[in-house]
């Protein structure tokens, strides 16, 4: 597991050979070791584990894990990071100790310091799980996130140039539950630094009332309504039955990506939400589903969310908006599609008779829209891999369209730039086979001095370019209300002392 489930597992301390010590400190074993100044050489024995090992600890604390998580992305300590929440525990990763990135033509893989660069063909997951097989990591969990082309490479496609997958086994990870923050590193020094860094983000306050950055959401207006109607004449035409088309909006001025987050997810009820640095890429979104979950057993579970209507804060208002979705003939199509697409696809990797519409057109709150929602179901074979669901449902349908290869295409007919993360997915990659993969969507991005954000609408047959515009800006305003300026966040530090202690060391 992850993490210990309970503390009497951190109290257990055996005494190990010197090969082993040197595991448990992150460094890898050798057959010659230096003690005391003086070099001594044995053979290392058989048996002897040879992976890399997590050292542990436990703080308690009285700040929320909201705040613990936010500092932590800001504090500086790590050149990568990744705040990832799901169903209220958060997850944080700092730091690389391995790497793997793929894009358009090759894979680089970097572990032991040593990086290497080789050409893929084929389908480029197969080289992803060859590595993370062989991490020399006890225990380990990858974070990263894959671009929305991954799909184009998987369906065997011509692919765009740009990072497709990117994804870090970290040098450090906290995870927040309740109270208690436990802590992980493979290096001692590490751990130390992220214990003295929860305690300091603890006795800071959390500012208040921070200048926000307004965000024009008329930019491009005119030119997405037409792409709307050159996009339902092609439904019209046969040529498929529903595309997600997207449009673009530039954020002018600079901002500070953990403070907003921390507002936005104030503001929204996401299904989950990330925070994330990696390769010059920054990210902080609020998923309205995921695009696939499995447990370390088996277990499958897929959430398609289609049909959207405003939430207002206004509850006469918003039961209105409800009925009207729950009437609208165009928004039940949609979702019947959708969910239809995902029953299929999940047919492919799991035991067919085991595929089930669980939940069906309910509604879920997301920020400031909601969503017609359903949850299908399925348990993978024996066997079977977590990469094999992934593959089968990846893109989300609700983010590509029906059928999806027409989909793809009539995506980069329409579309003028590379969507990238836009409607790809925030992954947690655990050793024991679990995996969840978050669909980024109400995100905001900024890479290479660019910050912007994206958002589109479900096009069939019935939409017109007027209604689904409308739904743009209602997904958009997730997020422009939490545009923080980039300002200086020293907190003032608490006059409590106590609210940060060390429970247990392993």
């Amino acid at each position: 597991m992850f993490f210990p489930g309970t503390l009497s597992c951190l109290f257990l301390v055996r005494p190990a050979p010197p090969a082993q010590l040197s595991v448990r400190r992150g460094l890898r074993p050798s057959a010659s070791s230096s003690l005391l100044g003086r070099t001594w050489r044995r053979p290392v024995p058989r048996g002897i584990d040879m992976k890399a090992h997590y050292r542990t600890a436990v703080v308690q604390t009285s700040r929320e894990p909201l705040d613990i998580a936010v500092g932590f992305a800001a504090s500086g300590l790590f050149d990568t990071t990744m705040v990832h929440e799901t169903a209220g525990e958060w997850s944080l990763a700092g730091g690389v100790a391995a790497e793997v990135m793929v894009d358009a033509t090759s894979i680089r893989c970097t572990r032991d310091g040593v990086t290497r660069v080789e050409p893929w063909s084929g389908d480029p997951l197969t080289a992803v799980r060859k590595f993370l097989a062989d991490l020399p990591i006890h225990d380990w969990t990858a974070y990263g996130w894959c671009a929305f082309e991954l799909s184009h490479a998987i369906a065997g496609m011509v692919v765009q140039e740009g990072t497709l997958l990117h994804l870090v086994i970290p040098e450090t990870e906290l995870r927040l539950a309740g109270s208690r923050v436990y802590l992980r590193s493979l290096e001692s020094d590490a751990l130390t630094a992220a214990e003295n860094a929860v305690a300091r983000i603890a006795a800071e306050s959390t500012p208040t009332d921070l200048p926000t950055v307004p965000a024009d959401l008329e930019i491009g207006a005119d030119d997405y309504r037409r792409r709307v109607a050159s996009l339902v004449a092609d439904i019209r035409a046969g040529k498929l039955q529903k595309a997600i088309l997207s449009r673009e909006i530039p954020v002018a001025a600079e901002i500070d990506f953990p403070a907003s987050y921390h507002k936005g997810r104030l503001e929204n009820t996401p299904a989950r939400s990330f925070l994330f640095d990696m390769g010059g890429l920054r990210c902080f979104g609020f998923s309205p589903e995921t695009v696939v979950e499995v447990s370390p057993d088996g277990r499958v579970s897929s959430q398609p969310l289609a049909g959207t209507r405003a939430l207002t804060g206004d509850p006469q208002l918003d039961q209105k908006l409800r009925d009207d979705l729950l009437a609208d003939p165009k928004e039940l199509h949609e979702h019947a599609i959708s969910v239809k697409v995902a029953v299929d696809e999940l047919i492919g990797p799991c035991e067919p008779e085991s595929v089930v519409v669980q939940e069906y057109m309910s509604i879920k709150e997301r920020g400031s829209v909601q969503h017609l929602a359903s949850r299908v179901v399925g348990q993978l074979p024996e066997g079977a891999s977590c990469w094999d669901a992934f593959a089968a449902v990846f893109p989300a349908v609700t983010a590509s369209g029906v059928p999806k290869r027409p989909a793809y295409q009539a995506i980069s007919r329409y579309e003028p730039n590379r969507r990238g993360p836009y409607a790809g997915a925030v992954l947690k990659v655990g050793e024991d086979g679990a995996m969840d993969a978050a669909l980024v969507l109400r995100s905001v991005y900024a890479q290479s001095g660019r910050t912007w954000l994206r958002a589109g609408a479900g096009i069939v047959e019935r939409s017109t370019p007027d209604r689904e515009l409308e739904e743009t800006r209602e997904k958009l305003r997730c997020v422009t209300a939490s545009l923080v300026a980039c300002a200086d966040r020293a907190g003032t530090a608490a006059s409590r002392t106590d609210a940060v202690r060390t429970v247990a060391h392993d």
